[in-house]
């Protein structure tokens, strides 16, 4: 898996019970896991088909350091599924403790919302970074 994102949350992200609001978390999760799908598939042109559970397995107050971690699960001809984690970071220990994790499907369109393929090319290219950097986006050794 590979850090897609870092966030700290603000009082603006409470909910009534002071805890960070549910839907702050899954508007964060589709914001960063679409920025991903758009960098591995080379398209501001995707868009969210499905996310499937999300399970809140620990609260997350004001102040948390949050980071999202993510990886392609499969392509298919026009989608790309995500496996995305978001874990608590410990700024003084470095220790993570898991949120909630799902899977996220996007769809690639083109001008008229119409589902079209992925190319084939960067699909391969993904695996090939995948082996050669052990992640799937730009690496500074590529540049």
């Amino acid at each position: 898996m590979e850090l897609i994102t870092t966030t700290i949350m603000k009082k603006s992200d409470e909910g009534v019970h002071g805890n960070i609001f549910g839907g702050t978390l899954m508007s964060l999760i589709d914001d960063s896991a679409a920025s991903y799908a758009a960098q591995i598939c080379d398209t501001p042109r995707m868009v969210t088909i499905k996310i499937d559970e999300l399970l809140f397995k620990s609260p997350v107050k004001v102040g948390s350091l949050l980071k999202i971690y993510g990886r392609v699960e499969k392509f298919g001809t026009t989608s790309i599924k995500l496996y995305i984690e978001v874990r608590k970071h410990n700024v003084h220990t470095g220790k993570q403790d898991a949120v909630t994790q799902t899977f996220i499907t996007f769809v690639r369109i083109d001008g008229d919302g119409k589902a079209i393929p992925i190319h084939q090319h960067v699909k391969e290219r993904y695996y090939d970074r995948l082996n050669k950097f052990g992640k799937g986006l730009l690496s500074l050794e590529e540049k």
